[in-house]
């Protein structure tokens, strides 16, 4: 069963930084993508951050240029580096990871869930 741990959440001033980690139970590469999530109190959830199975990253505009992700292969770790942090960034971040199967006639995800960490930006 996959099992997604996270670390690394806490208070931190504006223009601060972070760095969240991820730990999978299986091989971070047999995901066809892998990242961060975030939901702040009366919002959606929305995406961080992903990294698709070949390598591309994509981000959300909002923190394009200040969030950094990375790979471990041997510890079977995604990490977030946050820098630049803003009080808009407060919120419970996710870690996700998607596997697609193929079937007899069709492509299922199985998408996984980390039990949250608590970022909060405020002086």
């Amino acid at each position: 069963q996959v099992q997604l741990v996270e670390s690394g959440g806490g208070l931190v001033q504006p223009g601060g930084s972070l760095t969240l980690s991820c730990a999978a139970s299986v091989n971070i590469f047999s995901f066809d993508n892998m990242g961060w999530y975030r939901q702040a109190p009366g919002k959606e959830r929305e995406l961080v951050a992903s990294i698709i199975r070949v390598g591309v990253e994509v981000y959300a505009d909002s923190v394009k240029g200040r969030f950094t992700l990375s790979r471990d292969g041997p510890k079977n770790t995604v990490y977030l580096r946050m820098n630049s942090l803003k009080p808009e960034d407060t919120a419970v971040y996710y870690c996700h990871a998607r596997e697609v199967r193929a079937g007899v006639s069709s492509m299922t995800p199985y998408d996984y869930w980390g039990q949250g960490t608590q970022v909060t930006v405020s002086s």
